[in-house]
């Protein structure tokens, strides 16, 4: 144990040395800011403390992202130049449009489904005294890692014989309904994929409930009282009040639970490793990567992965400038 300590002290010495560092040219930047003076400060400022931001940028995100669109387009040791033989791999093969229709469902249902059952507790919810307690235990899986959620589910549909005691839940409950005999559900295709999507729904809802909570706070009491006074209530003040008026907030919810989705790895990984029907495209990524070492197929998948969030981080932004406006 001793051994251990000593080895990692010049770990921990260069990680102090590193901090010092930051905090040292941190001192040393506001320091020279403190001194411009004149029409130089304001470009000055500027270049201080957006231009290491800006070298963040380019070097954790534009240069791996052109670095892997050049690794996509070489061969499975990046010795060499194949073009869009990987993307044609990934478009033109059975297996890979399965996975393609498999993260689509995902991309789907698990958004469309967590900002549901988050608006319907949200507004079940806004009626309760003490709100916060059962708003609490609905959003603590979020505080649940992927990895931990889905090992807490393994357990949930885990198979035994039917004449041996259940460790699963989903089992016992179909056996106290009069089923002789319940399936392996992990192998049940393609009703599998949908409860691995479960995993995920049940994460997320938490999020959609306490946002969308906040969102219908937010709207004004004279706005609600006067179309109740204009005779809407139940359903009609729902649809044409509540909605229009949290549409924005529904939207970004949305959106934020589908990037969330469409980089989903740790579900399937720890579930099924991408067996029986369930691979998804972030799953066969790592797969290829670092299971089978085709760096090309790999770097393809991440550039298709990378394409699909593009337009939904740019409709997020779209609507929250919007949000921003009308407030």
């Amino acid at each position: 144990m001793g051994a251990e300590i000593l080895e990692g002290l010049p770990k921990l010495g260069t990680a102090a040395a590193g901090i010092a560092v930051f905090f040292a040219i941190l001192l040393l930047v506001f320091f020279v800011l403190g001194k411009v003076r004149g029409r130089f400060s304001g470009p000055v400022a500027g270049i201080a403390f957006l231009g290491p931001a800006v070298l963040l940028l380019i070097g954790g995100l534009v240069v791996p992202a052109i670095q892997t669109i050049g690794k996509s387009m070489q061969n499975a040791a990046g010795t060499k130049f194949i073009g869009i033989d990987n993307y044609a791999w990934i478009f033109g093969t059975d297996t890979n449009r399965e996975i393609l229709l498999n993260t689509f469902m995902w991309l789907i249902i698990a958004p469309l489904f967590s900002t549901a059952f988050g608006l319907t507790l949200a507004l079940l919810l806004d009626r309760m005294r003490r709100e916060s307690i059962p708003k609490s235990l609905i959003f603590m899986p979020m505080a649940i890692s992927f990895v931990g959620a889905s090992i807490i589910w393994d357990l949930v549909y885990a198979y035994r014989d039917p004449a041996k005691p259940q460790v699963g839940l989903l089992s016992q409950v179909a056996i106290w309904l009069g089923f002789d005999n319940p399936p392996n559900w992990i192998l049940l295709q393609p009703w599998n994929n949908f409860l691995l999507m479960v995993i995920m729904i049940w994460i997320q809802t938490g999020f959609a409930m306490v946002v969308l909570s906040a969102a219908i706070k937010a709207i004004p009491g004279d706005v609600v009282e006067a179309a109740t006074l204009d005779g809407a209530t139940g359903w009609r003040l729902f649809s044409r009040v509540t909605i229009p008026m949290i549409r924005a907030t529904l939207i970004v919810v949305g959106t934020t639970i589908m990037i969330a989705t469409l980089k989903i790895f740790d579900i399937v990984r720890v579930m099924t490793n991408g067996n029986f029907g369930t691979q998804i495209v972030a799953n066969e990524m790592y797969a290829q990567s670092f299971v089978q070492f085709d760096y090309g197929r790999g770097s393809a998948l991440a550039v298709v992965l990378f394409v699909a969030v593009i337009p939904l981080v740019m409709y997020n932004v779209r609507q929250l400038r919007k949000e921003r406006a009308i407030r």
